[in-house]
């Protein structure tokens, strides 16, 4: 009932669920733990739910959370569009300061896993966006990190939204990923 596909950064999937529609609307299982963990081999459980409504050009990230709060993340749009990127924050790994990005949309109903160990952000595309994210460990604002969405070591092509990006103060101010904390 999933389908799952890899991306360039293998642990990061991009997650359909399957879509019933007709001339009513549609009808989705947006999650199911049992058919989320056989169809990825994981065994997540989910402890947070968040909800976040942007307007076009708000950049949000590139955000994480160090161990022993790391926090994997399966995010979706729900209303809009958003063009949603993962960046590998492990330094042992061969992928490390490496990103991939889709587009995420109410009408896609994609949804993305990214996994403890990578930074994750979002742009939003249309005029305003809800954006929903389910954390497997809770927000612990001492184990936060951020990493500067325009890095030129990390390279990431965010698509054209109409101008310079809305930032938080936080995410305008984020250290370089070389000077960023990471993860081992």
């Amino acid at each position: 009932m999933l389908k799952i596909t890899p991306t360039a950064l293998p642990e990061v999937l991009i997650v359909e669920p399957r879509v019933f529609g007709d001339a009513r609307g549609f009808f989705t299982e947006s999650w199911n733990e049992q058919r989320f963990n056989e169809a990825t081999g994981n065994t997540l459980r989910f402890v947070q739910d968040n909800h976040s409504r942007s307007v076009r050009g708000v950049l949000r990230g590139l955000h994480y959370q160090l161990p022993p709060h790391a926090q994997g993340k399966l995010v979706r749009c729900v209303a809009g569009a958003v063009f949603d990127v993962a960046v590998d924050l492990r330094k042992s790994s061969p992928n490390f300061g490496k990103w991939v990005g889709a587009e995420l949309t109410a009408d896609n109903q994609r949804q993305m896993w990214i996994p403890p160990g990578f930074a994750h952000g979002f742009v939003v595309l249309s005029e305003t966006a809800d954006f929903l994210y389910k954390t497997t460990d809770y927000y612990a604002p001492q184990a936060e990190g951020c990493v500067r969405w325009d890095d030129p070591a990390i390279g990431i092509q965010w698509p054209d939204f109409g101008g310079a990006p809305t930032l938080a103060e936080k995410d305008a101010k984020a250290p370089l990923l070389a000077d960023a904390r990471h993860f081992d």
